[in-house]
């Protein structure tokens, strides 16, 4: 079988990008030594989970790289190199991230990089912000990772409690400090108005669908959509994932529901995908598909 990985250098660029409301963001692009076999260098954006900076996601994104992908990966407003010197008293929400910050860049890579083909990554939140862009048909096909609907609701008992004791405490802790400190369970600390918004969608059933518009967004994205999740994702039990999969109503969609066991791994959990550790087993039958969507 092939390598995954062909050794070729590595083109790093650190960028300020504008958000759709001017604010910049900051970003990574990740440039392949030779384009793909067909000639094309079609773009792979990485959208974050909640509160997890670009970094996280380097050893994937040079993978990626490596088999003849421009890479871009970015921080969303109040995240990692987009964060505010001061975070208590930051004017941010969540829903900016997919409207501002995510069609933002969108608009970006189609001006300055003009791919072929634009693949979108999105983890957890990141595959939720696909549905927000309003250029969101500039997204040639979707992948993502743990991607879920946060209603308490859908995780099974006890662990729903817990989930929802959070969603009710997130609001009072932000008053206390202006902003989520990250070891309330988030890591990086979060803006107040996207923790509080957060919180107050993970309270309703409809999750972050407030309007008929809303949902349009999602429908308008007639797009193949390949989505994993895994059996010890505690972030992302397989009926929130399922009710994602639901908003994207339109989409091709294949659901690719994986034990550890699977891929002869102890555990992934919701953030081991992005690990050097799959390299050979997730990272190939992603890169796979990727390549499938990008013509190649």
């Amino acid at each position: 079988m092939e390598p995954l990985e062909r050794p070729v250098p590595r083109i790093d660029a650190t960028l300020r990008l504008p958000a759709r409301d001017g604010f910049e963001l900051a970003a990574t692009l990740y440039e392949p030594a030779a384009a793909l076999e067909d000639g094309s260098r079609p773009v792979v954006l990485i959208n974050s989970a909640t509160a997890v900076r670009r970094g996280y996601y380097d050893g994937f994104a040079r993978s990626l790289t490596a088999r003849g992908f421009t890479v871009l990966t970015y921080d969303y407003r109040g995240i990692g190199g987009s964060r505010p010197r001061r975070l208590a008293g930051f004017r941010a929400r969540l829903r900016q991230w997919g409207e501002e910050d995510l069609a933002g860049v969108l608009d970006w890579i189609s001006g300055h990089l003009q791919p072929r083909r634009l693949l979108v990554v999105g983890h957890s939140v990141g595959g939720q912000l696909a549905g927000m862009a309003a250029n969101n048909h500039r997204i040639d096909a979707l992948l993502m990772v743990g991607a879920q609907s946060g209603w308490w609701g859908h995780w099974p008992a006890p662990s729903r409690y817990r989930i929802a004791l959070n969603w009710y405490l997130i609001p009072l802790v932000t008053r206390v400090y202006g902003y989520l400190p990250g070891r309330f369970g988030t890591k990086e600390d979060l803006p107040a108005g996207v923790a509080r918004e957060w919180a107050r969608w993970g309270r309703r059933r409809s999750y972050l669908m407030e309007s008929h518009e809303q949902r349009a967004g999602f429908a308008r994205l007639r797009r193949p959509l390949l989505a994993y999740s895994f059996t010890d994702d505690t972030y992302a039990p397989r009926p929130a994932v399922e009710e994602l999969l639901d908003y994207y109503s339109e989409a091709d969609v294949y659901h690719r529901h994986l034990a550890p066991r699977d891929i002869g791994a102890d555990a992934i959990g919701h953030f081991g995908f992005f690990r050097e550790t799959f390299r050979d087993t997730l990272w190939r039958d992603a890169t796979e598909w990727l390549h499938k969507q990008a013509g190649v």
